[in-house]
């Protein structure tokens, strides 16, 4: 019998990208999207609103859920646009968020930034919340056609090409994204498939 298991998340990128990453550790598992409310994320950490997509979509839905929230963090910024990272600009364009973040950083020696990813599980009292860090830098201006969000203008640490120069199958085996769900999915085949 498979196991339907939610994905909490209307970004039809990050829907596609997850079930990439997650292909190979689904066995026995449906991975589905989710086309309820989108809840208000008013958490204050990456941790705190993916948990909140996640109960979100398990209370919708009546079925486990998976959910993550993920940005970019610019050093010199204090860690912005952070957890503010898709609506930075103030109108969720890529581009627009991209601009201001390469303006905000104009003239600044310090290009360190990060990616930062919260992967949350929940299913009935069952909660659990996991975060990884890519490293890089931020990039003077975009490069590259592949990836979304602030791909073009990411350069991961030890790369010499931006985020958005890897295929999918390179950006998926080091993201952020990666990285947290390859800490969440053992916990989330315990939990589902442990009867």
């Amino acid at each position: 019998m498979t196991i339907q298991l939610v994905l909490a998340t209307h970004n039809a990128h990050k829907v596609e990208e997850l079930r990439r990453i997650l292909g190979p550790v689904l066995d026995g598992i449906e991975l589905i999207g989710y086309d309820g409310p989108e809840p208000i994320e008013d958490g204050d950490t990456f941790e705190a609103n993916a948990l909140i997509k996640a109960r979100a979509a398990a209370a919708h839905t009546g079925l486990p859920a998976i959910a993550d929230d993920s940005g970019i963090a610019a050093a010199a910024l204090g860690g912005a646009p952070g957890i503010h990272s898709a609506r930075y600009a103030g109108t969720r364009s890529d581009a627009d968020n991209v601009a201001l973040l390469l303006q905000n950083l104009r003239e600044v020696a310090n290009r360190d930034a990060a990616f930062v990813c919260a992967a949350a599980f929940v299913s009935g009292d069952t909660e659990h919340v996991l975060r990884a860090e890519w490293e890089g830098t931020v990039l003077d201006q975009a490069v590259g056609g592949g990836g979304f969000g602030y791909d073009p203008v990411f350069k991961p640490a030890g790369l010499s090409v931006s985020a958005a120069e890897l295929r999918p199958d390179e950006k998926n085996a080091i993201s952020h994204r990666a990285l947290a769900f390859a800490r969440l999915m053992p916990i989330v085949r315990e939990q589902l498939l442990q009867g």
